[in-house]
């Protein structure tokens, strides 16, 4: 009698198993009496009893080291372990993010497949349905947002594959991309309703600001304008801005077309108007586009009298005074200015400077006259007297006589006056001055007051 030895396990079918087959394990033992007892161990853990231990729809779980025992009355020994390794296709396939939390453009991030198979599985990765890498880990340095999307990884085997679930990556970035679009698209009328839009890429998403000319005017993806007028003209961007980063959009050009305003005359030159003048009326407008037909129009006539944004009159006579006025148009309408008057002035003025200048002329020429005439006055009262005169004084009296004579109006024309008066200056200046100091003598001024009036 003698107690187990030669204990071991035989494994049925041989060969390689795979989860789903059957599977026998069988004790055999040497001993005497024969071993009744038997137990089976899986990884040190009781499993079963009897000489057959059996398993149906094998699983993976099924997998590790097995060993039997073998006991009579006399002793017990265990057998060698053995390996029951189960083949089986992937799973609890999963995918991890590191560094977990927020990922930011630049950053560096690794994405980590594990599953569960035998043997080993090969990894594939996919990005929004398409294949982007392999292998069990996928970095990513320098990420940016073209990086963002749905990732899963596809563990495979020789029995069979299974996909993880998809994991979003969610990068993190400052605005890009911004611009604005117009609606309606095409030509603006003013009272028109004009909305413009702010699109932009960015995560998260962004707060939008409106500028007008640098100037902000509103906020929010939509900028609207109700009754849009010439005053909204301009150029238009917006701001797009998270916690990463700002960018602006380009600007747009809102060019909003309008009918004529603000008609205006202004004449040229300014000031007086003469007759002879040149004078230009020039006709300025506000429109959008630009109005190209003027006409010229003076009131309480029918017809235009002219064309073109500027008017010109040459030689303006006193025919040509009245009010004048100018029309506008472009294709959104037309308008017409206030009147102007044009009227020749200053004609009755220049005919009183001329008349002036002729009595001033005159005025000096009697004078003149005047003054010689008391010259010789005084010289011939002198001679009647009897009074003693020398050889220039002789002379004076001669050219006196000849001025008297020269001055005589019966017989003398106002050539005749103006040439002697400017012959007897040259000649008897001093006596000239005598003559002056002798009207200070008030008796004989009386006397020539009263003689003065009969020139002989």
């Amino acid at each position: 009698m003698y107690p187990p030895k030669s204990v071991s396990v035989s494994i049925s079918p041989s060969g390689e198993i795979v989860s789903g087959d059957s599977v026998t394990l069988n004790c055999s033992s040497d001993s005497n009496p024969p071993a009744l007892n038997f137990s089976w161990f899986k990884e040190g853990k009781s499993v079963g009893s009897g000489r057959i231990f059996s398993i149906s729809n094998i699983s993976s779980d099924h997998s590790g080291e097995y060993k039997c025992r073998s006991r009579n009355k006399h002793g017990e020994k265990n057998s060698d372990t053995v390996m029951l390794n189960v083949m089986y296709p992937p799973k609890s396939v999963s995918v991890s993010i590191s560094p977990s939390g927020e990922i930011v453009s630049g950053d560096s991030v690794t994405l980590n497949c594990s599953s569960d198979s035998n043997p080993p599985a090969e990894i594939s990765w996919f990005k929004e349905g398409k294949s982007v890498g392999s292998g069990r880990i996928f970095s990513i340095s320098n990420i940016s947002s073209d990086h963002s999307g749905e990732y899963k990884c596809r563990s495979r085997n020789k029995h069979g594959e299974k996909n993880s679930d998809t994991v979003m990556l969610n990068v993190m970035y400052p605005p890009k991309s911004v611009s604005v679009s117009i609606s309606p698209s095409g030509e603006i009328v003013s009272g028109d309703s004009v909305t413009l839009n702010c699109s932009s890429d960015s995560n998260p998403p962004a707060e939008i600001s409106w500028f007008k000319e640098g100037k902000s005017v509103g906020s929010g993806r939509i900028f609207s304008i109700s009754n849009i007028s010439s005053d909204h003209s301009g150029e238009y961007k917006c701001r797009s801005r998270n916690k990463h980063g700002e960018k602006n959009s380009d600007t747009v050009m809102l060019n909003v077309m309008y009918p004529l305003k603000s008609v205006s005359v202004s004449i040229s030159p300014s000031g007086e108007i003469v007759s002879g003048d040149s004078v230009t009326l020039n006709c300025s407008s506000d429109s959008n586009p630009p109005a190209l037909n003027f006409s010229w129009f003076k009131e309480d006539e029918t017809s235009a009298v002219g064309s073109g944004q500027s008017f010109s009159i040459s030689s303006f006579s006193s025919s040509f005074s009245g009010r004048f006025y100018c029309e506008a148009q472009n294709k959104y309408g037309s308008q017409r200015s206030a009147s102007v008057s044009l009227t020749v002035k200053g004609v009755q003025r220049a005919a009183l400077h001329t008349v002036s200048g002729i009595v001033v002329g005159c005025g000096g020429l009697i004078f003149i006259i005047i003054i010689f005439i008391i010259i010789v006055f005084i010289k011939r009262k002198k001679r009647r007297e009897g009074g003693t005169e020398d050889v220039n004084q002789k002379q004076t009296a001669d050219a006196s006589d000849d001025t008297y004579a020269a001055l005589d109006p019966a017989s003398r024309t106002s050539a005749d006056i103006y040439s002697t008066i400017t012959s007897v200056q040259s000649r008897a200046p001093d006596d000239t001055y005598t003559a002056l100091e002798l009207q200070s003598r008030s008796s004989e001024y009386e006397t020539l007051a009263v003689t003065s009036a009969d020139p002989h």
